[in-house]
């Protein structure tokens, strides 16, 4: 076994999880089994109920755990499907201890971050080390923070356990510009390696992201000296425009082979690298399509970002570039408000929690369904459909969520029974992986090309069936519903283009090298129903498929 463990220095939000996506992208090419883990110095036991201005997205496992949004990296750039094993916070952490500590698992003994919670973090990466070749842990927050020093503490003491050979401690950090003297500075890079150096350990490689500017030979030599790493160990790190393109900057920059190196491996680059072919359709479309996302954390980067790269997945697989259009739920709710989804060639609602922002979204729906623009509607974006189409073409007047309206006349949405008597917020909604039935005929049995399915839910509400029968008799196809419970899944509406709402997560199960078939449906549908949508000359591309893995 093999390990990397990725800190981060100076300011957060460096890109430390896609760094460690990346690297695990191009050692996978080289026929290594790779799995990656977060580490979050937080006291919550997981995001699950944590707000989006706070967090960003939660990312759903099969498992069902609710973890960080990296870990949607992590899937997305690697083939291994991730568990409850690959995030560990500091809530369970003290929680673990704490109830051993009740059961008495450590009579006679003072229980101390050092050695008991240290022994919790480092038994983590063993767990998730199992039947892998390599596995990266990235260490949230910053290097200096007082609550991720128990994390920190555990790498240095796993290292001297495994020995030296079989670690890497990989260390991203800025090197900002400073406009005034004109020239990057590498101080803020020398004082946080420092501080690791003072807990005990001496990163192996920098990955210094530096925006714009190159980093050049004289400031990787002054990092190299000061830092005590090899200069070929001072990885630059520019900005890309896409994030697909960082696996082949790294390449560029040879991390993959000085890991290689430093590990001893002999895994050979491959002949062909997949990225290349990801990159160029990016960057050279054929089409071009404007998709309308109507939200209420849209000024958000990381509220919707698995959707947003599903998207993106998409257009690479039909050979789009798609422009997302960002749209305020509730700026629909005001006067005129429908001129922001005018020239839109497709529209998608997203899921989410809260009666804030409904109505726009349920505007959003029918302006859909009424002028045949394409439209996908993720969790909540299915509910909203279903209450709009009872409102305005089964003319039920008042019909609602439970979650919004609790004395709606029409409850066409409802609580799932299981929920009602739960009182804990926390890991207890309906999550993970669950089957799905498909109807044959229908847009999504098409676009699965299959009969039955398995996709990711997090929801506690759910289609009311005492109005499936109405619903059906007035044209909306139930496409999709889960066979052990006979809940709906998936709806779709006759005579229309293409209007497909889905109770799940789709966008949980998205990889740019294998978008989902969903997205990729929903955006071929755009692209052909396009109304203002400029359409270059080519054909659509097949996905793009990842090459056998190298024995």
């Amino acid at each position: 076994m093999k390990y990397i463990f990725v800190t981060g220095g100076v300011v957060s939000s460096l890109g430390k999880g896609l760094t460690a996506a990346a690297l695990g992208a191009l050692l996978e090419l080289r026929g290594l089994t790779v799995r990656i883990q977060k580490f979050d110095p937080y006291l919550n036991v997981d995001p699950g109920t944590m707000s989006p201005f706070q967090h960003g997205e939660v990312y759903v496992l099969e498992d069902g755990a609710e973890t960080d949004l990296d870990l949607g990296h992590y899937e997305r750039f690697t083939s291994g499907k991730l568990s409850r094993l690959n995030n560990l916070t500091s809530g369970q952490v003290y929680e673990s201890v704490i109830q051993k500590e009740r059961r008495g698992a450590y009579l006679g003994k003072t229980v101390q971050v050092i050695p008991h919670v240290t022994n919790e973090i480092k038994e983590r990466i063993y767990q998730a080390a199992k039947d892998v070749d390599i596995l990266i842990t990235e260490i949230g927050g910053t290097t200096g923070d007082i609550e991720g020093l128990p994390f920190l503490e555990a790498m240095r003491q796993f290292a001297l356990e495994v020995g030296p050979r079989d670690v890497i401690f990989i260390h991203v950090t800025l090197v900002p510009f400073l406009n005034a003297a004109g020239e990057l500075k590498t101080k803020p890079t020398q004082q946080s390696v420092a501080k690791l150096r003072e807990i005990g350990i001496q990163p192996h490689i920098l990955v210094c992201r530096c925006e714009d500017h190159e980093l050049d030979h004289s400031l990787r030599d002054k990092l190299s000296m000061f830092c005590n790493v090899p200069v070929k160990g001072v990885i630059e790190c520019r900005d890309v425009s896409s994030i697909y393109e960082l696996p082949l900057a790294l390449k560029k920059e040879g991390m993959d082979e000085l890991v290689v190196e430093l590990f001893g491996l002999k895994n050979p680059p491959p002949d062909k690298n997949i990225w290349d072919e990801i990159v160029r359709r990016v960057k050279n479309p054929a089409h071009e399509v404007k998709i309308g996302v109507v939200g209420k954390y849209i000024e958000l980067q990381d509220a919707y970002k698995s959707v947003y790269e599903s998207i993106t997945h998409a257009g690479i697989a039909n050979n789009a570039k798609v422009t997302i259009v960002r749209i305020d739920a509730e700026d629909l709710e005001k006067k005129n408000g429908t001129a922001a989804l005018k020239g839109l060639d497709g529209i998608l609602v997203p899921g989410g929690f809260g009666d804030r922002g409904t109505e726009g979204k349920i505007i959003a729906a029918r302006y859909a369904r009424e002028n045949k623009v394409p439209y996908y509607g993720l969790c909540l974006g299915l509910q909203i459909a279903v209450i709009e189409y009872a409102r305005n073409v089964l003319k039920l007047e008042g019909a609602n969520s439970t979650e919004f309206d609790v004395n709606s006349p029409h409850p066409v949405i409802n609580m799932m029974e299981e929920q009602k008597k739960i009182i804990d917020k926390g890991a207890t909604m309906r999550l993970g992986s669950y089957e799905c039935a498909l109807t044959p005929g229908t847009h999504a049995a098409k676009a699965y090309g299959k009969d039955n399915i398995r996709e990711r839910h997090r929801h506690r509400y759910e289609v009311n069936n005492a109005y499936v029968g109405q619903l059906q008799r007035a044209g909306m196809t139930i496409s999709g519903i889960n066979p052990r419970r006979n809940l709906v899944e998936i709806v779709e509406i006759k005579d229309h283009p293409w209007f497909l709402a889905v109770q799940f997560h789709p966008e949980f199960q998205s990889k740019p090298n294998a978008p989902h078939p969903l997205f990729a449906a929903f955006i071929g549908a755009s692209i052909k129903a396009s109304r203002g949508g400029k359409k270059k000359s080519g054909k659509a591309a097949k996905p793009t498929k990842k090459p056998a893995k190298k024995k």
